[in-house]
């Protein structure tokens, strides 16, 4: 059964020597010292490690069932989500008003990635709570927030949203689920939602869909489109569960991967529900949820690499398996162990130069959301705006490769399911789909985010990693900033090519979004890995703490600025061909 060990020093190390977080002037960050938030990631690292992680298989096996109209999880859940309940993770970083603990969301952040890659299908069902509770916090009313909230943030109750229907997906102006207003205000909602992760379960006294629907006689298409709490139990007036609302689970949905997470069609049949927010702009309630959620996809990508990486490396050390070129190492046995091969090495940098990378640019994500939220940072709200789609699909898709190359250093016994390694790859899988598909966040980055207040926040980033490089352009640094310099000019080459071309034909621009989210990523990584790098060399020239950790930063960073990073060259390459290649074929030829 695959293993997990919370990454506990490196976040330590990115929270406090690379993002600083105990010296920011954030609100909430001076309690942010060393020692409390080991505490607090050393903790949440037993409960990932010792709770979790051996549910997890246990998860992709058992599957959830659905029996008569009930839901029920896979053995062990519901005894883990009390302990989630019991230690206060299910509210960590939500306000202390509704019983949650207002920790920042940079330490909410980070716990969430241990308690993923421990188990993503299980962590999914406070995860979804945690968004539809922040809606309802953003746009609910005073009443709506004191009914729901506390017990959402205990998980007493859970949560959902309830976008897709059988018919349409991204394009929800095409939904068909009704609300129909009745006179004492409520609506009366009646549909079918399908993919609903979390859609219904036994573990929690109720559970709160947040639903959209159109009101008929609103304006057509996306602009008719509401948003509605609908509780699957009425609430009483003393905030007591009452009787059941016209709320049904049709089927649970057969998936790949996350099968301790009940997946399930939704049926509203006449379901009492109530407007969350303003009638007729519902998508501008649910994307408090969606933005939200893509972050918390982001680091599922991020999550299931580290975990399959982790277990990679364990096995190329063990696995004995042919004998290094250059001499061999393993005198004593039949055979080196596979970390003696270079193909083995370039594998196991390519996983430990993303994971690393991946988790500095999550974290620095989360603490612009704090700089946005707590500071009411204009700046920070529009880079993260900006950042969003990049997190997400970079992420996710590098996260979903990094799983398949962890598979792929077991050779055979990673194919099968003894070891558990294709459950990570499976698992991976929904990340680059849900939330918005990866080439919809590439879309929305080209399409809107590029051009979103004159370019400011693109040409903010630009400035930031010119400013960087200029005040690090020393021998020391040399290996990390040069790279940076060259990648980032490539990325201000392909947005240059969209706006000179994309009036021309916007087709330009669309062909070529994939490649410029993957660029984006890029440097953002190295970006990342140059602060990384910077904290390192910092640390060292003390003379204290572990130089061998600080050591193997300025070796992985090397790596990722050598090896990685040139993918810029080629994305460039790519967004310059224009479209002409890409559309050229009529379709009834393909």
């Amino acid at each position: 059964m695959p293993s997990y060990t919370a990454p506990t020093k490196d976040m330590a190390f990115l929270l406090h020597d690379v993002l600083k977080a105990d010296q920011s002037d954030i609100p909430g960050y001076a309690d942010l010292e060393r020692d409390f938030t080991s505490a607090v990631l050393e903790e949440a690292g037993k409960v990932a490690s010792e709770v979790l992680t051996p549910l997890n298989i246990v998860g992709d096996q058992e599957r959830c069932r659905l029996e008569n109209g009930v839901v029920y999880t896979p053995t062990g859940f519901k005894g883990a989500f009390e302990q989630m309940k019991e230690g206060g993770w299910t509210g960590l970083d939500m306000p202390e008003e509704f019983g949650g603990q207002n920790m920042p969301v940079l330490l909410g952040t980070a716990v969430g990635e241990m308690f993923s890659s421990a188990n993503q299908a299980f962590t999914m069902y406070q995860g979804l709570t945690h968004g539809a509770a922040s809606a309802i916090l953003a746009h609910g009313t005073d009443e709506q927030k004191a009914t729901y909230l506390p017990k959402m943030v205990s998980c007493e109750w859970t949560g959902t949203m309830n976008l897709t229907e059988p018919h349409c997906g991204t394009d929800l102006g095409l939904m068909r689920t009704k609300a129909e207003p009745q006179d004492d205000g409520s609506f009366k909602i009646s549909g079918q939602k399908i993919f609903i992760s979390a859609g219904d379960h036994d573990m929690s006294d109720n559970v709160i869909h947040l639903v959209l629907a159109k009101i008929p006689g609103g304006p057509e298409g996306i602009k008719g489109v509401s948003l509605f709490i609908v509780p699957k139990f009425n609430v009483n007036e003393d905030g007591s569960v009452g009787s059941r609302n016209g709320v049904s689970v049709g089927n649970i949905e057969h998936k790949m991967g996350i099968h301790g997470n009940s997946t399930c069609v939704m049926n509203y049949d006449e379901a009492t529900g109530y407007l969350l927010g303003t009638e007729h702009k519902g998508m501008r309630a649910m994307f408090t949820m969606m933005n939200e959620a893509r972050l918390g996809v982001a680091m599922q990508g991020l999550a299931q690499a580290e975990a399959a990486y982790q277990n990679a490396v364990i096995y190329a050390k063990d696995r004995l398996q042919g004998r290094d070129v250059t001499g061999v190492k393993n005198p004593d046995g039949p055979a080196d162990p596979l970390i003696v091969h270079p193909d083995i090495r370039r594998s196991l940098m390519d996983q430990k130069s993303f994971v690393e990378g991946a988790r500095a640019f999550l974290l620095w994500g989360a603490q612009l959301i704090d700089a946005a939220h707590r500071s009411e940072d204009k700046d920070a709200d529009a880079l993260i705006s900006l950042m969003t789609p990049v997190l997400k699909g970079f992420l996710t898709d590098q996260g979903y490769d990094m799983t398949v190359l962890a598979q792929q250093i077991y050779g055979g016994h990673g194919y099968i399911e003894e070891h558990g390694m294709s459950q990570f790859t499976r698992d991976a899988r929904i990340t680059q789909i849900y939330e918005g598909a990866n080439g919809v966040q590439a879309l929305d980055l080209v399409g809107r985010k590029l051009a979103a207040d004159g370019g400011k926040p693109i040409m903010a980033f630009f400035e930031m990693v010119k400013s960087y490089c200029k005040e690090q352009d020393s021998d020391e640094m040399k290996d990390f900033i040069e790279p940076l310099k060259t990648a980032s000019k490539h990325l201000q080459a392909s947005a240059m090519y969209f706006m000179q071309s994309a009036a021309k034909n916007p087709n330009n621009a669309l062909a070529g979004s994939y490649d410029f989210m993957h660029l984006f990523g890029h440097v953002c990584l190295a970006f990342m890995w140059a602060r990384q790098a910077r904290a390192a060399l910092d640390a060292l020239s003390t003379g204290e703490g572990d130089a061998a950790f600080y050591e193997t930063k300025l070796t992985t960073a090397r790596y990722y600025m050598a090896r990685r990073l040139p993918a810029t060259s080629m994305h460039l390459a790519r967004i310059e061909s224009g479209a002409d290649t890409v559309m050229a074929l009529e379709a009834d030829l393909f």
